[in-house]
């Protein structure tokens, strides 16, 4: 009987032994036993607000037959990109505006609290919940008091308006709207030849070890004694991971006068007064915005986002502009059409236009507007998009080159270039796609190719954000670059001839 206990308690040692060995929940604390790998908490992406997912696929990019009217020839590559999320619309009036007052808030909160101005430390936070000293950040729990401010509180608040010198209307002073921020460059830090060990930076054993001097570039920026934006380009020896992170300081007023501007002997006084600030043209899409500031745009609406995340913010990628190649694999829908929409035509067959373009030579209004129209009113790709023909031609983050997809990988091609201030002005070209309310019929189809210089606001360029899945589990989406796709849209609720008015301009496009 004893004998039969010990063998007993012999197996049940046994068996627990073995099942250590076949893994458990804490596999990578075992002594030993089989590979089981180590995962982390599960993680599910939520859906950016506003955004539509543009899943992973592949798409013959360019033009199969080269314009014949304006000449004009288009790389042609098959490509792949992976999954991002993009705006349903373009950026609009009311949402740039809230990137203005944020950047205008912090500026009146920064002074409330400079003793200049009275000096009230409650709106800066330079202490944790322990006492200890942080880095000094702005409260925003604690409101302004617009209202019911003191004398000292009355000057800081209006301190960034400005009272017109000749009608003596009060506005906001432009000048003033400077939003700083930082970008670590993590693609130009990864690179082998900028590791600081030198050893690391040639992995062919033939060769020595080169301890050559690394140089390295870095923007930066500051605003001097007299309050004026100063850029700079560094080029020094490389030292460490701070040699990576670059600095802007960015105006990010839109330009208002581009309407002016841009079309001389036009009476475009209305626009230039009241499209960006009056309520009427809330969800209008935002022009006058160089490449400079969306790009601005969208590192504000990624921090904007992170503080609002916490710690999970860690996981999400940042907004940004789309490529070239992904706005053209996004627009061209599912099924990679010339246009966002299935016809070849621009009109349906009741007359009614799929876009807001210039369908005549100058009947600006013959698709029921005469400038931009609300975003949104005519129908989505296949994608869900808005717009992505006609209505505001739309920046993207690629560089702009003769040879286009052509000079990129075939696997999420991208070109880039972050041009000095002292570069020739013709590196400081990028890449515009989809078309405006002043462009006819061949330059609104998706896979056409244009330019604006990065620091030249258009009353008829805007912009959009993109941000890159975490991973993107969907199947793929083939196009094949022509075909069908989900039906045309026509404007909502309009036909051709909706609205009258005269053209502004007989002014042709630029390319």
């Amino acid at each position: 009987m004893k004998t039969k206990s010990l063998l007993l308690v012999a197996a049940a040692i046994s068996c627990m032994a073995l099942a250590s060995c076949f893994g458990s929940s804490s596999s990578a604390n075992a002594v030993g036993g089989e590979l089981t790998g180590v995962k982390g908490s599960s993680f599910s992406e939520p859906v950016p607000f506003g955004m539509v997912p543009i899943h992973k696929g592949s798409l013959k990019i360019g033009l199969e037959k080269n314009d014949t009217l304006w000449g004009t020839e288009f790389p042609l590559r098959d490509i792949s990109v992976d999954g991002f999320w993009m705006d349903q619309h373009e950026i609009s009036n009311a949402k740039y505006r809230q990137f203005v007052n944020w950047v205008r808030d912090s500026i009146i909160r920064e002074r409330l609290a400079d003793p200049a101005f009275g000096g009230d430390e409650t709106y800066k936070i330079e202490e944790d919940k322990e006492g200890n000293p942080i880095t000094p950040h702005l409260d925003w729990s604690k409101a302004i008091p617009w209202r019911k401010a003191n004398e000292d509180e009355d000057r800081a608040i209006q301190s960034v308006y400005v009272i017109h010198p000749i009608d003596g209307t009060k506005m906001l002073d432009a000048s003033q709207m400077n939003y700083r921020y930082e970008i670590y460059d993590y693609v130009t830090a990864a690179q082998r030849k900028y590791r600081l060990n030198p050893e690391e930076r040639d992995l062919n054993t033939d060769h020595t070890v080169s301890n050559e001097q690394v140089i390295i570039s870095k923007d930066t920026a500051w605003i001097d004694d007299d309050g004026h934006i100063q850029r700079q380009t560094i080029t020094r020896p490389l030292s460490g991971p701070w040699d990576f992170l670059n600095t802007y300081i960015v105006n990010i007023y839109p330009d208002t006068t581009c309407w002016v501007n841009d079309f001389q002997n036009a009476d475009n006084e209305r626009y230039m007064k009241l499209y960006f600030s009056n309520p009427a043209f809330n969800d209008y899409p935002v022009v006058g915005v160089t490449w400079e500031q969306a790009n601005a745009f969208c590192a504000w609406r990624t921090n904007f986002l992170m503080k609002g995340l916490g710690g999970y913010a860690q996981q999400i990628q940042r907004y940004r502009l789309p490529s070239e190649v992904e706005w053209e694999y996004a627009a061209r829908g599912k099924e990679g059409n010339p246009f966002p929409w299935e016809s070849l035509e621009v009109k349906s067959d009741k007359g009614c236009y799929y876009a807001n373009f210039k369908p005549d030579r100058g009947n600006y209004t013959q698709d029921g507007s005469l400038i931009t129209s609300k975003c949104g009113i005519f129908s989505a790709n296949s994608n869900g998009l808005y717009d992505m023909a006609g209505n505001v031609a739309e920046w993207t983050s690629t560089v702009y080159t003769e040879a286009g997809v052509e000079s990129m990988a075939d696997m999420n091609p991208e070109l880039s270039y972050n041009a000095a201030k002292e570069d020739p002005y013709r590196l400081k070209k990028k890449s515009v796609r989809g078309g405006s309310w002043k462009d006819p019929e061949s330059m609104i189809r998706s896979a056409w190719r244009s330019y604006e210089y990065q620091n030249q606001p258009r009353c008829f360029v805007g912009f959009r954000c993109v941000r890159t899945m975490v991973n993107d589990k969907s199947g793929t989406n083939k196009a094949s670059g022509s075909g069908s796709s989900a039906k045309g849209g026509s404007k909502k609720g309009g036909s051709k001839g909706a609205s009258s008015g005269q053209p502004i301009s007989t002014r042709k496009t630029r390319r």
